[in-house]
């Protein structure tokens, strides 16, 4: 079956605004960073070219969500980072880059084989549209059991929905049974650690696609439901988990919902824009002070030390949180340094294993780790992590760093047109799931042979969500049950 995009040409087009002033950021970075940039002049221009036009790639008008999002997550983790850090901080990082020794040679290396995995990301993409591609008008959900049920029940399923958010996330922060970054404090039977790891991380997000998408299908519009109930999951989840990534989640369903209402050439009012855009700020800022504090007080050993109280640290952890949040550069510069790369060291990754009492094995072999004598052992698992690109460079082979690349994100591809074609054709779904996949991707390198947990989560959540709409259809299209 062949997809086409939804189109993004309609009137509601904040990207007729923004590229602009992107294109004078972008050109400006550029510039004020090659001015100081050690290395070939002609190795960074090819190196910025090649990551705003991986950028660009996601917005195109046949773009995949995971286009979009891998774009994004590089050009940050990338381009962004090493643009301001060139240009405005003399070449220092804030995370560790190994024996990198900042000369010409060594960014040269870098910038290299970070410009062939992104060739390898553009050449998937082009790939992935003759086979595929969204339609350009957004499929109807009325026959959609879930859509029936919802319509039947849908103030009981909001506020059911929203106790359940509150439950889940009230009861792990209380016990905490998982938090990013602290070892597991509650063991639960039967498996509840994994469904409760399972809900924080994307299924309740999930269901909050569902109810966008209705909402929409229900308006032709967005509505304050599929504004503020997504939202409000958003920022508890998070908060719960420990976690300052609200805006991946958040930013997964408002691209889905974006080019859904695109596609339906609705057109939201600026006020409903404003207020969303204005709660959504508040929110993302509240979390993020929120969980930084929370961290603060769980290593409060290490704060003494610093002679530092809680508050203080809370706000210096938030400081460099929007640059430095993204992996990306400082992995690629420790790797391609390493004098110890090759094939033993890529089986010797591949059988790491996951140790709450273990540094990472890029924290032990490329860098100098700053978690490696916490004054805190034995209550948090703090890792680094080098980013999909350094990790296929292990074997130190740039023929193989861009085949893997291109068959991962062809599968990729191939996992965001099973979610559409199998999960109700839901825009907003495909694109929470892209994201999920093109941040585990961003920030892959720790235990690399359980990536079939998640990609296995994603395929029982699809599984689950199939079956339950089809048994639904059928009940509602029964004689007795219309």
């Amino acid at each position: 079956m062949q997809l086409t995009q939804p189109s993004t040409t309609s009137s509601f087009s904040p990207l007729r605004l923004l590229l602009p002033l992107y294109l004078v950021l972008a050109a400006t970075l550029t510039l004020l960073a090659l001015v100081k940039y050690p290395g070939g002049a002609t190795v960074f221009i090819a190196f910025a070219l090649i990551s705003n036009a991986l950028l660009l790639n996601g917005f195109r008008r046949n773009a995949s969500y995971f286009d979009t999002f891998i774009g994004l997550f590089f050009w940050l983790g990338f381009f962004l980072k090493l643009t301001i850090r060139v240009a405005f901080l003399d070449g220092k990082f804030s995370e560790p880059v190994g024996v990198f020794d900042g000369s010409g040679a060594a960014y040269d290396q870098a910038l290299t084989v970070t410009s062939i995995a992104f060739a390898a990301l553009l050449a998937a993409a082009f790939t992935r549209e003759r086979f595929f591609r969204y339609p350009a008008t957004a499929p109807d959900c009325a026959d959609s059991g879930l859509y029936q049920f919802y319509c039947v029940y849908r103030k009981q399923v909001l506020i059911a929905f929203l106790a359940v958010v509150i439950l889940i996330a009230a009861s792990n922060a209380w016990l905490g049974i998982y938090q990013r970054g602290l070892l597991t404090r509650i063991v639960l039977p039967l498996g509840l650690n994994g469904v409760y790891k399972w809900l924080l991380q994307f299924g309740l997000a999930s269901i909050s696609a569902f109810i966008v998408r209705f909402e929409i299908a229900r308006t032709g519009n967005l509505t304050p439901a599929a504004i503020f109930i997504p939202m409000a999951e958003a920022f508890l989840s998070n908060v719960s988990l420990l976690s300052r990534g609200m805006i991946l989640n958040s930013s997964g369903l408002a691209i889905g919902a974006w080019r859904l209402l695109a596609a339906l050439k609705a057109r939201p009012s600026l006020m409903r824009l404003g207020v969303a855009t204005l709660t959504f700020a508040v929110l993302f800022g509240s979390s993020v002070f929120a969980v930084n504090f929370l961290r603060a007080l769980s290593v409060e050993d290490t704060l003494g030390n610093l002679g530092a109280s809680t508050t203080q640290v809370a706000r210096r952890m938030s400081t460099p949180l929007f640059i430095d949040r993204w992996v990306g550069i400082e992995g690629v510069m420790a790797v391609t340094s390493s004098p110890e790369l090759g094939w033993d060291l890529w089986r010797e990754a591949w059988e790491e294993k996951y140790d709450e009492d273990e540094l990472s094995l890029y924290d032990r072999r490329f860098i100098d780790s700053p978690y490696k004598s916490p004054s805190n052992k034995g209550k948090v698992h703090f890792i680094s992590l080098p980013g999909l690109i350094a990790f296929l460079f292990y074997p130190g082979s740039l023929a193989f760093l861009f085949s893997a690349v291109l068959v991962l994100a062809l599968v990729a591809a191939l996992f965001e047109y099973a979610c559409y074609r199998f999960c109700g054709r839901n825009f907003v779904l495909c694109s929470l799931f892209a994201q999920v996949i093109a941040f585990r991707f961003a920030s892959f390198g720790y235990v690399p042979s359980q990536s079939y947990l998640l990609f296995g989560t994603l395929i029982m959540n699809g599984v689950l969500i199939g079956g339950v709409d089809r048994l639904l259809a059928r009940w509602y299209a029964a004689p007795d049950n219309t």
